[in-house]
């Protein structure tokens, strides 16, 4: 076997300054971090479109793939929709590897060294964070927003790169990742209000004066802004790190200018001046899902002159849960034993394919990922409604609002698109091969739910398309091999409902 020695290294060395106690376990969580990434590298390299993999051969239980200097790479039969690790060494040439960034290092095209660097802090990470975990009980439910984003632990379940904080250290990682349960001091920053970019209505209590305070992440304030704040406000990490939630309040998203999977943390100033706008045109749509969908409102945003110190106020998901319901990401029912029954998973799958493909019909596709999509439960665990939060990459179809009598109104010209490829990549890519697969956890079980649940779906040229076609799905693993090509790239995933 090969070995990739120098994150997972490094990441011990500090461990054993920071906390030692912590390093057997950690030692013990480096192999099942390593199949997990594998995993995940597999199911990328045996389906993303990438051009040195001149042809894919599938041969009993494995699947060999053909590389354009005429090695060949084998593997086990991939399932596109399988979570956990259940890929654990793969053969390139002669070669048993189960370590994924050696074998990036060895695949040897281009950019394989900076993905590969990636890929060993993801691998590094990812056994960081499983070993500082106490454990948790499926039956156990949070009572707060936070408690059940932090249970999310592994990251992106089909990224290779799930777990990657590159810039972040031992130290920052325990006070900053919110697997770690951190309580974090926000720093606030003053700015002349003639100064700042402002939209919706900013707080009272982040005003002084004639100054706007902007609240800013730690690690962007010491890194990035390269200043100390003095005043300081307690928050909660969620799930994606850079947003945190306000004890009581709302839920603060931070310009965080590090790499975090595939993109880097800021905040635009077109996303601040268009926010308030997006927020109100949302709740035109979402009023007509017959009260299946919430959005969650803009509060405010602002930014004083740089996507380096820009911040988005958002109101929490809580605030559409009744007496005895609660709102968890759809990333978090992995951590309950909801999703192990099948009719609970349907019921679930059609609730999400009701609301989805009814405003794709009116002319919004979602990002409808296990982050961005969140479920409301009764108190039995029964799934009710959807909430959806972070309007930013959301898709909007002119034509198609306007057959509804919906007018567009100055949206950033990248969301706006009548194309309907774009249209139903983002929500199929992002809610069925994302949100649905994650949430079931294996092909089999996607499949079985999505069969139960899509005859009770309104007919459509949109079901359609999701019948006949190939799933489609971001191409997470191309995308860090070609770091310099800009926007999504796409994959095709053999369709579940085939």
């Amino acid at each position: 076997m090969h070995r990739s020695p120098t994150a997972e290294a490094e990441i011990a060395d500090e461990l054993a300054h920071v906390r030692s106690g912590l390093l057997p376990r950690y030692e013990a969580e480096l192999p099942g971090a390593r199949a997990a990434v594998l995993s995940r590298l597999w199911r990328g390299l045996a389906h993303d479109p990438l051009p040195w993999v001149v042809r894919r051969e599938p041969g009993g239980e494995g699947l060999t793939l053909c590389l354009a200097d005429g090695r060949r790479l084998h593997g086990p039969r991939p399932d596109p929709y399988a979570t956990g690790a259940y890929v654990t060494v793969v053969r390139l040439g002669g070669a048993d590897y189960d370590d994924p960034a050696r074998l990036v290092t060895d695949l040897a095209v281009p950019h394989s060294a900076s993905f590969a660097a990636e890929v060993g802090h993801s691998v590094a990470s990812l056994a960081l964070s499983r070993a500082a975990q106490e454990g948790h009980r499926p039956d156990e439910w949070p009572e707060s927003d936070w408690a059940w984003e932090q249970r999310i632990v592994d990251g992106h379940p089909f990224h290779p790169t799930c777990r990657s904080r590159p810039g972040f250290s031992v130290a920052e990682q325990f006070a900053y990742g919110p697997e770690h349960r951190p309580v974090v001091e926000l720093g606030l920053v003053p700015a002349r209000a003639e100064e700042c970019l402002v939209t919706g209505a900013w707080p009272r209590e982040l005003r002084d004066g004639e100054r706007v305070v902007l609240p800013v992440h730690p690690w962007q304030a010491e890194h990035v802004l390269k200043r100390t704040c003095e005043q300081r406000l307690s928050a909660h990490p969620l799930m994606s790190l850079r947003t945190l939630a306000l004890p009581g309040g709302p839920h603060v998203k931070t310009s965080l200018s590090a790499r975090l999977t595939s993109s880097v943390r800021d905040i635009s100033l077109a996303s601040v001046a268009a926010s308030a706008v997006l927020s109100d045109f949302a709740e035109v749509p979402a009023s007509r899902s017959d009260g299946l969908l919430h959005m969650t409102r803009t509060l405010g945003a602002a930014a004083a002159g740089s996507p380096d110190l820009a911040v988005v106020l958002r109101e929490s998901p809580q605030s559409y849960a009744a007496s005895g319901e609660r709102v968890l990401p759809v990333a978090a029912l992995a951590t309950t034993a909801l999703p192990r029954s099948p009719g609970w998973l349907a019921d679930f799958a059609r609730l999400a394919l009701t609301v989805g493909l009814r405003l794709l019909e009116l002319g919004v596709a979602l990002e409808a990922h296990g982050q961005n999509l969140l479920v409301v439960l009764s108190p039995a665990g029964d799934p009710l409604r959807l909430v959806y939060r972070d309007l930013a990459d959301i898709r909007v179809s002119p034509a198609r609002l306007a057959r509804h009598g919906i007018t567009v109104p100055d949206l950033p010209s990248r969301m706006v698109t009548d194309d309907e490829r774009t249209l139903r990549r983002k929500l199929f890519g992002s809610l069925v091969a994302g949100a649905l697969a994650g949430t079931a956890g294996s092909g089999a079980a996607l499949a079985q739910a999505l069969e139960a649940a899509v005859p009770d779906l309104p007919p459509g040229p949109d079901l359609a398309a999701l019948r006949a076609d190939p799933l489609p799905t971001k191409a997470l693993t191309l995308m860090r091999f070609s770091p310099r090509a800009g926007g999504d790239q796409w994959a095709e995933l053999p369709s579940p409902l085939a």
